[in-house]
């Protein structure tokens, strides 16, 4: 049972690379019209108001944040590729919409249909039907690194592709990406010979008051919320401090990339000290500081492109790095009996962030100016410095699966007591009805080998 566990079957290695794929497409299809939306839109009927615009950009959280989890849900009644088919026809009609949108208010109803289709919770799920625990760790963080990378790569096609095909070119584009994603799902995604509920991916209505009581786990969600928010408020105001300084839009990218790269870059060693010497807290407060400090930066000296340019390093870097802390701690922090459940909260909760911070954002323009919006998301990070400061500091441990044989609640309760006792073991849950066991450990003096032998002999 546990001799091949160092390496993926193809199968498995196939649908992580697919599933990964399905969510880039998609991420990309979200992600690309941010930094030359705002600069499109002030030009169509209706877009003399930046709190439409905002609208515009932001409407596709508002959706998702409330339609994932109930997604989810119905994956596990109907199917997974019927509900993730479902989701990228919705998400394909609201990108044609949006194309052939001739007034903003169309584009926020192409906005709002492609949020609609939520898919992330029911592509996890699918991802969790398809590889063995042992292995699903390694499928997430390919799904993970992913939409890192597709976020990035938005960043710096879409002023080249605004230039060659416009805004209602990208849109399109993004329906057709939604549409080749759906032949990955029918050529390349396995069907799974199981679907069944997955307690450390998938969130339960039982656990929902639980994980919303969790002090702990607010402060991340508020973290989320925040970074999300000052994401979309960043995007409603840089592109004009661009063009202001000379910057025509088709040439953005000359500042996306070099940022992005540099950004990338910095923010690895930060994630190594946090990680290997334990100074998650640090890290993790070090880098809200230097969002404000790149936020400051933004509202005092944006004057000349290199400047602007200087500023949105000094988010981006600390952007990255909090955005890979995050689920991390989420993870670390959530009982193992309702991690699944806290991630999807997490998941909505960074959606309507991004919602929140591009409507406010435009209605912060249009009433009080771009430097109000800069204010806003310096108000966001103060507020998440202090709400952070008074986090715990997590515990140095990581959460292993293992697969299980078929057993009973009364064998699998056992099993739960013993392992529980083994050294640096600190949490436990053992899941009859999944097949797997679900353990917190100790990152240092965890002995493999005694739960190994354990599992052997059920």
């Amino acid at each position: 049972m546990l001799a091949d566990k160092d390496s993926m079957t193809p199968v498995e290695r196939r649908a992580s690379i697919g599933l990964a794929s399905i969510y880039g497409l998609r991420m990309l299809g979200l992600f690309i019209i941010l930094p030359i939306f705002a600069l499109y839109a002030q030009h169509l009927p209706g877009g003399e108001s930046p709190f439409l615009i905002g609208m515009a950009l932001g409407a596709y959280g508002l959706t998702q944040a409330i339609l994932q989890i109930p997604a989810g849900w119905l994956s596990d009644h109907y199917g997974r590729k019927p509900v993730i088919y479902a989701g990228l026809i919705l998400f394909a009609i609201g990108s044609f919409v949006a194309a052939s949108a001739d007034n903003i208010y169309w584009v926020i109803i192409g906005r709002v249909i492609q949020g609609a289709g939520a898919i992330n919770a029911a592509v996890m799920a699918l991802t969790a039907d398809l590889t063995r625990e042992d292995h699903r760790t390694k499928a997430m963080a390919m799904i993970g690194m992913t939409i890192g990378i597709t976020f990035s790569l938005s960043l710096v096609l879409s002023p080249v592709l605004y230039q060659h095909i416009g805004v209602p070119g990208i849109f399109a584009l993004t329906g057709v990406l939604a549409v080749l994603a759906m032949l990955i799902v029918a050529f390349i995604i396995p069907n799974p010979l199981i679907t069944r509920f997955h307690t450390d991916t998938e969130a339960s209505g039982k656990r929902l008051g639980e994980v919303l009581r969790n002090r702990d786990l607010l402060r991340l969600d508020f973290g989320i919320f925040a970074l999300h928010a000052i994401l979309m408020s960043v995007f409603m105001q840089v592109p004009f401090l661009l063009k202001n300084n000379g910057l025509d839009a088709a040439q953005h990218w000359h500042v996306y990339l070099p940022v992005m790269l540099i950004a990338f870059m910095l923010m690895v060693p930060p994630i190594i000290v946090a990680e290997k010497r334990g100074k998650i807290k640090q890290v993790f407060m070090g880098a809200i500081v230097l969002a404000l400090i790149g936020q400051l930066s933004l509202l005092m000296f944006h004057d000349s492109v290199l400047s602007v340019a200087a500023a949105l390093l000094l988010f981006f870097a600390s952007f990255n790095i909090l955005e890979a802390m995050l689920p991390s701690l989420i993870s670390k922090t959530a009982p193992l009996a309702a991690k699944g459940t806290a991630m999807g909260v997490y998941s909505s909760v960074q959606f309507l962030g991004a919602f929140f911070g591009a409507a406010m954002g435009g209605l912060l323009l249009q009433h009080s100016g771009g430097n109000a919006v800069l204010m806003m998301a310096i108000a966001l990070l103060l507020v998440w410095l202090l709400v952070a400061s008074t986090m715990r500091a997590p515990a140095a441990v990581r959460t292993k699966l293992y697969p299980l044989p078929a057993m009973d609640e009364a064998s699998a309760r056992i099993l739960q007591q013993r392992l529980a006792q083994l050294r640096g073991v600190t949490e436990v849950m053992v899941v009859g009805a999944e097949q797997m066991a679900s353990l917190k450990v100790e990152a240092g003096g965890f002995d493999e080998a005694s739960v190994e032998q354990l599992i052997k002999g059920v």
